[in-house]
């Protein structure tokens, strides 16, 4: 399955400046396992060493953050978007 990840500025130097990368995958965890493969450097710039999302980080599939969805199990559709963005935290 065929699907397109956003990347955010801030991790663009691991794709060659690229925006937009398409990869295979059924589940986030097989679409960002795929991006690491195309691209090295993502696991551990998105992953923790358990295997889970760094808190700093949101993944969403569409317009849904997978955090309230199945985590890094979560469904991506084909054709579906996986969007990578930073949190922003301030006050």
């Amino acid at each position: 399955m065929s699907v397109t990840v956003r990347v955010p500025p801030v991790f663009r130097t691991l794709t060659g400046g690229e925006s937009q990368i398409s990869v295979e995958g059924s589940t986030v965890k097989e679409v960002l396992a795929a991006l690491e493969a195309a691209h090295p450097g993502f696991h551990e710039k998105l992953l923790d060493g358990d295997g889970n999302l760094v808190r700093y980080v949101n993944v969403f599939v569409d317009d849904d953050d997978v955090r309230f969805l199945d985590g890094l199990d979560t469904l991506v559709p084909d054709g579906g978007t996986v969007s990578i963005m930073q949190a922003v935290a301030g006050g």
